[in-house]
């Protein structure tokens, strides 16, 4: 899954922010899965929102930095009018220009809207009743890998939005995983980002898993980028072990470590070499060329 997760990012910048994690107690570590695209939270929502359709194929995805709800007359805003009916024209001109936002977030054709700002129920119903699904509140970090998978942009207004605004996706579809609903991004054309979704029984236990996970991330990175890897889980101390049983003049404890060496280094090769056919340019990746020769190099009697 990690070699899988590295993979799926730009190979010229690697960048290693791009893959999410997300992290659901219940469920077995074998629960664990690799999205290549985008998932994250299903975020707060309004009255209407169940109404949305929750699957689509190949849909118009557009991302906005942009409020999409009526504030109450009284937060931050201050009016002195004459009339009733000079207040009534101002509650008017607030609700005529939300609705021109929705209808020109309509005619772009998107059927995924995404917001860092919030969606308010007004415009969650009015999306539920044209089949639009809706999402405000995205945390930064999320949308700024769903524009990653999916093409497009941030859009800070609802404006001359063009069709090269928008990303796209082969797959889209709420999902329920563990207790959890998630928004799924798949099959995205220009995904460079993926997202690894950890279960497990116990917070700490996953907590320790995207620990060790993070540190086989930077490992597969680097072994990508340098072609080389320096190994550790013992291979100095094998090779010392196997100095030691060369030179040693008793043939049962000879024999003892060249067994124990010997098996070390089969289970060895079998994962690394697993893992390597996987990396670009695995070819490479030579066990003589770095510190494996330490665990591989075979004695002389």
């Amino acid at each position: 899954m990690v070699v899988d997760a590295v993979l799926s990012l730009d190979q010229d910048e690697l960048d290693e922010s791009l893959i999410g994690v997300k992290k659901i107690p219940g469920g077995g570590m074998q629960d664990s899965l690799l999205i290549r695209g985008v998932s994250f939270k299903k975020t707060f929502t309004y009255a209407g929102a169940e109404q949305q359709p929750k699957s689509f194929t190949n849909p118009l995805i557009l991302s906005l930095n942009v409020e999409l709800e009526l504030k109450a007359e009284k937060d931050n805003a201050e009016v002195r009018v004459d009339a009733v009916a000079d207040y009534q024209a101002i509650v008017d001109a607030e609700w005529e220009i939300i609705y021109r936002k929705l209808q020109e977030i309509e005619t772009t054709g998107a059927k995924v809207v995404l917001s860092k700002l919030p969606i308010g129920d007004l415009a969650t119903q009015w999306f539920a009743d044209r089949d639009i699904f809706c999402a405000g509140r995205v945390p930064a970090g999320d949308l700024r890998r769903v524009v990653q998978a999916v093409g497009g942009s941030i859009q800070s207004t609802t404006s001359d939005i063009g069709r090269e605004h928008l990303g796209t996706c082969g797959k889209f579809e709420e999902r329920q995983i563990g207790g959890e609903r998630y928004n799924v991004f798949e099959e995205c054309p220009k995904a460079k980002t993926c997202t690894m979704i950890l279960r497990g029984g116990a917070e700490q236990f996953i907590e320790e898993v995207e620990r060790s996970l993070h540190d086989a991330v930077m490992v597969v990175k680097r072994a990508v980028k340098n072609g080389e890897v320096a190994a550790g889980g013992g291979a100095i101390e094998v090779r010392a072990c196997l100095v030691h049983a060369r030179d040693c003049q008793r043939p049962l404890l000879r024999w003892t470590f060249l067994l124990i060496c010997g098996s070390m280094r089969c289970l060895f090769r079998e994962s690394f070499s697993s893992s390597r056919s996987r990396l670009p340019g695995h070819s490479r990746l030579y066990p003589g060329r770095s510190a494996i020769m330490l665990a591989s190099t075979r004695p002389t009697s």
